[in-house]
């Protein structure tokens, strides 16, 4: 679950296009629900079949992709683990989990915790009310920037830097009407367009410098989202995951 990074400003230093080619492989993997065939990789990243069996055999060398045994490929666990190493050191870890479980107490529907990926939000952690959300929407699942709460929200909050960078993939963002009440208000709404049937209200999480890193939502389904009920221990939430991130992880250590 990559974030977007953006290269600093007047650093100097190009980054490799050979390396951003082959996590682009890995990017296409990830957004797909299923393992896919070497064609269906090289339409994907538009490349030709040798190139990007290439990238396919350096990632499985690295250990982020396997092979199943009819030939297709797919995310290997390592990926599941190095997003939870992620969450850890952005103090996203357990610590959010325990806030999280004490936000479905209180509202009694679904929390989810979603995080910026290429052109869309992923989400990367969730916590189940005892009625659980019958959607097709798990951790790992791909959401739009333009329907989803979650990414209305961190478009809402992004640079100036960040919405261009985005605008260059081809990114589709809500209309600026939209994210203008977004950060007027504090918090979105869903269209309910990407799950059918189910709505979410998400707020901004931020870290200690104030940055937009990721979006809590409560998920409820359609016929009895109430987003009153919900707003404000979602705030009050999302503040608690603010606090947490300024505080170090037990295997933090200064630098030398």
């Amino acid at each position: 679950m990559p974030l977007m990074k953006i290269t600093p400003q007047g650093s100097g230093v190009r980054p490799l296009t050979s390396a951003l080619r082959t996590l682009a492989v890995l990017d296409v993997l990830g957004r797909s629900d299923r393992p896919m065939r070497l064609a269906d990789v090289a339409a994907a990243v538009a490349g030709s079949r040798a190139t990007t069996y290439q990238k396919l055999v350096t990632l499985i060398e690295a250990g982020w992709v396997e092979v199943t045994e009819h030939g297709a490929y797919r995310l290997s666990l390592h990926a599941a683990h190095m997003g939870e190493a992620a969450l850890d050191q952005a103090s996203l870890g357990e610590r959010a989990t325990i806030i999280m479980r004490e936000l479905v107490q209180e509202v009694r529907e679904t929390a989810s915790l979603a995080v910026l990926n290429g052109i869309n939000v992923q989400l990367v952690k969730r916590v189940e009310a005892e009625v659980v959300v019958r959607a097709q929407v798990r951790v790992g699942s791909l959401l739009s920037l333009d329907n989803s709460s979650s990414g209305r929200v961190i478009t809402a909050f992004a640079s100036a830097q960040e919405i261009a960078a985005l605008a260059k993939r081809g990114a589709v963002l809500a209309l600026p009407a939209v994210l203008e009440g977004v950060r007027r208000n504090g918090y979105a709404i869903s269209t309910g367009k990407d799950t059918p049937g189910v709505r979410s209200v998400a707020a901004p999480i931020r870290n200690a410098q104030g940055k937009c890193v990721a979006a809590l939502s409560v998920v409820a389904p359609a016929n009895r989202f109430e987003p009153s009920n919900y707003v404000r221990p979602l705030m009050k939430a999302s503040e608690q995951l603010r606090a947490i991130m300024s505080i170090p992880n037990d295997r933090d250590f200064p630098l030398a």
